[in-house]
């Protein structure tokens, strides 16, 4: 059986999956008009589409156990007996949480479709989840980080190693980039080369449900970019790059596997700064703004969030830092 949502060779997109175990014909075309409507019609990523798909399969094989012969009869309670089996197998929070947005998603899709009379979905109520902090560096931590990745090779060493010397260029022009923009590591990696304007110092960046969005950017980022675009990205270029403004060791587009670890890499390089993922740069770019003055409004525009709630968390962060710094140094804390 593959795994929840992804595509056995030779289906195309929007193909019905072939009947399995426990989800019969019917359902399995219900999915994949479903496949189509979250990729073409509301533009999810296609991390969120096989997340969604997975989820909605394993609720339709509950359901169909559960003696369901049509989604016609896809109702509260078989839906909410699915979450509660899930629950108390341990199921995470957030996992949950994200299982009944799929389940809502499919129900409100289905009765747009004439296949529910009514929609179940409303009824459903969302886990509450617990809200954690994002996991930032300090302002100083991320300067070390950035000096240590500043010792590009020489023209001699270039000379020599051609390759490696482009590899580091990139490396610096991502480090740079994540931090200067606060992009997501999706968005730096679906970059094409002309998205950064050098004269205005901002970078065009296709976001979450195929929005564009133009993010500025500082002199150190934009001057990286430039230095890996004029004398790195051609040393590995190959006619698979296509447009591509960041590129894999072998020519392609850089995967955001690879940027991954070249965050990680560079972050243990500056020594005793604590280990953070592209989005905890992310984090530490969002909250160094709000730290430095920029309001709310315009720190969600240059991340993109839909909703000013999931900008707000970062005042959460600089509240917590401003409190921790109050009672270290006040004599009466």
């Amino acid at each position: 059986m593959d795994h929840p949502g992804s595509r056995p060779a030779g289906r195309q997109p929007g193909e019905p999956a072939p009947a399995e175990p426990g989800l019969p014909e019917w359902a399995a075309g219900h999915l994949a008009a479903f496949e189509r409507h979250l990729a073409a019609e509301r533009g999810l990523s296609p991390h969120t589409v096989r997340a969604y798909l997975g989820d909605v399969e394993a609720l339709l094989e509950q359901a169909v156990r559960d003696g369901l012969g049509d989604v016609a009869a896809l109702d509260i309670s078989l839906i909410r007996a699915w979450l509660a089996a899930q629950h108390a197998g341990g199921m995470a929070r957030a996992t949950l949480a994200r299982r009944a947005a799929a389940a809502r998603a499919f129900t409100a899709f289905a009765h747009s479709r004439g296949w529910l009379d009514s929609d179940p979905g409303p009824l459903l109520g969302t886990p509450r989840t617990a809200r954690h902090l994002p996991n930032v560096l300090a302002q100083e931590q991320m300067a070390a980080v950035l000096a240590a990745g500043e010792s590009a090779p020489s023209a001699p060493q270039a000379a020599d190693e051609p390759h490696a010397a482009a590899i580091v260029w990139r490396d610096t022009a991502i480090m740079e980039l994540l931090y200067a923009s606060g992009i997501r590591v999706s968005e730096l990696c679906g970059l094409d080369v002309g998205d950064v304007d050098d004269e205005r110092r901002t970078v065009r960046v296709l976001g979450k449900g195929n929005k564009e969005r133009v993010v500025p950017i500082g002199v150190p980022a934009a001057r990286a970019v430039r230095r890996w675009q004029d004398a790195g990205r051609a040393l590995l270029a190959t006619e698979r790059s296509g447009s591509a403004l960041y590129l894999g060791a072998r020519g392609g587009r850089l995967d955001p596997r690879t940027a991954r670890r070249v965050v990680h890499a560079r972050i243990a390089a500056a020594g005793s700064v604590p280990d953070a993922a592209p989005h905890g740069l992310r984090h530490s770019a969002a909250t160094h703004l709000l730290e430095g003055g920029a309001d709310l409004r315009s720190v969600q525009e240059i991340l993109g969030h839909a909703s000013l709630a999931s900008t707000q968390i970062y005042t959460h962060v600089s509240v917590g830092r401003l409190l921790a710094a109050y009672r270290q140094a006040h004599p009466r804390a």
